[in-house]
């Protein structure tokens, strides 16, 4: 026994740590299926001899992303022992409002092609985080090439379900409490409805009861921008192959430590999975328990005719012209609660949009800009609330003067009165 474990110590000092493991680059190009002419990066074992496993690695969100993204998973994954392409990612066809995961799925198969052609490139099969976790299930239903299947933060619901999740985490974690939660959540199904929201509604899971690849899905536990509980259970529920499903602890959604280095045994664990299914070894289904998720997502249905974007909108463009025509005209003098309505309506209005404007436009993968805090809510949003209640009193004041009120004053009320479901709808008038 001695000597068994002398040699298998010995052993272990000839044997090179990952970080000792020397790599080379190799420049590819690759044509999608729209003419576009795209880059990308080969990372392998210098020394390496043999058939290696090829990984494709697919992008996360962003337009434009290069190669340079996924550097710190290139190198990882490589010094495991497998030949890894990073490509560059199409920014033609590809922004905030528009985005088509088929066609992205058809861009990775183009891209795998090229790995697949590689000298001693043996079995491939695909990487895909975040965004990447709707589109590489979608590439693997539709090329044998694709052997094995690993996902990073994959979402295992809709994106619009999955994004408004995350928006309100990003008002949790600010201290942001009370109606405006809701509200900020309702404006990403406006924009949504509006067709600025692109795949809202992209259902993941027939595609995921589609697959027959081994599939490892993997999570962050302190992830707040995909549901990691849910996704988990979602996967668990449509994958009819081999499933492995890990958590790590204490670890976020990408699974970095920091921007450039990942988070501990993550790039072993797949380097591991990765070399065991390509040679055959393929584990059976597992899961590991799943982790404290603080709240649950909520489903998020297109809106009913009433709630349309169109409605919403150009209601609230007539209630501020109305308000506003009067403001101008009659600021010191006819009917006071008519004034009274006028101003604070119209201020509430603006309010109420430039506060869930900035959260939207300030909204990052760190979190978000809620400005000056009151009472765990943004300033700009408790005046808003503050104003409304102002108004619910004067369209009460002016509706009780109706019978002898002017054309003027009968307007302003009318406003007034469709104010009042359009504040209750967006949480202005409760806490």
């Amino acid at each position: 026994m001695k000597l068994v474990a002398a040699a298998l110590l010995a052993a272990s000092l000839h044997t090179p740590a990952t970080h000792d493991v020397q790599l080379k680059t190799t420049d590819v190009t690759f044509t999608t299926a729209d003419g576009q002419r795209l880059g990308g990066e080969i990372l392998q074992p210098a020394h390496a001899t043999g058939e290696l496993p090829g990984l494709l690695l697919v992008h996360g969100s962003g337009a434009g992303n290069s190669r340079r993204e996924l550097r710190a998973e290139a190198e990882a994954f490589a010094k495991q022992g497998m030949v890894v392409l990073a490509p560059d990612k199409r920014a033609v066809g590809y922004d905030k409002t528009h985005r088509d995961y088929s066609q992205l799925a058809d861009d990775a198969l183009a891209a795998l092609a090229v790995l697949k052609k590689q000298p001693g490139v043996g079995r491939t099969g695909l990487w895909g985080l975040s965004e990447g976790g709707w589109v590489a299930p979608i590439a693997a239903t539709r090329s044998k090439d694709v052997e094995f299947l690993v996902t990073v933060g994959g979402p295992g619901l809709a994106p619009l379900r999955t994004q408004s999740w995350n928006a309100t985490n990003k008002l949790d974690r600010a201290g942001v409490r009370g109606s405006l939660r809701g509200a900020y959540a309702g404006l990403h199904r406006l924009v949504a409805d509006a067709g600025l929201f692109p795949e809202a509604h992209y259902d993941p899971a027939p595609t995921l009861g589609k697959l027959t690849q081994p599939v490892l899905a993997m999570w962050g536990a302190e992830d707040n921008q995909v549901m990691p509980a849910e996704s988990a259970e979602r996967f668990r529920a449509y994958v009819n192959g081999s499933l492995t499903v890990k958590f790590f602890q204490d670890a976020p959604h990408a699974l970095h430590s920091d921007e450039n280095t990942l988070t501990p045994g993550y790039a072993e664990a797949v380097g591991t999975w990765v070399k065991n299914v390509a040679a055959g070894n393929v584990p059976a289904s597992s899961a590991e328990p799943y982790p404290a998720q603080e709240s649950r997502s909520v489903d998020t249905p297109p809106s009913a005719w009433w709630e349309s974007w169109q409605l919403m909108i150009g209601g609230m463009a007539l209630m501020l012209l109305a308000f506003l025509a009067y403001a101008v005209r009659r600021l010191g003098a006819g009917s006071w609660p008519a004034r009274v309505l006028a101003v604070s309506g119209a201020l509430s209005i603006v309010g109420t949009s430039y506060t869930l404007m900035s959260l939207l436009m300030t909204s990052n993968g760190r979190g978000v800009t809620t400005g000056p805090m009151l009472l765990g809510r943004p300033v700009t949003w408790l005046a808003s609330q503050l104003l409304a209640a102002v108004a619910a009193v004067a369209v009460i004041a002016c509706l009780s003067r109706w019978r002898t009120a002017s054309a003027r004053v009968r307007m302003v009320a009318v406003a007034g009165t469709l104010f009042l479901p359009w504040a209750l709808y967006w949480g202005l008038l409760v806490p």
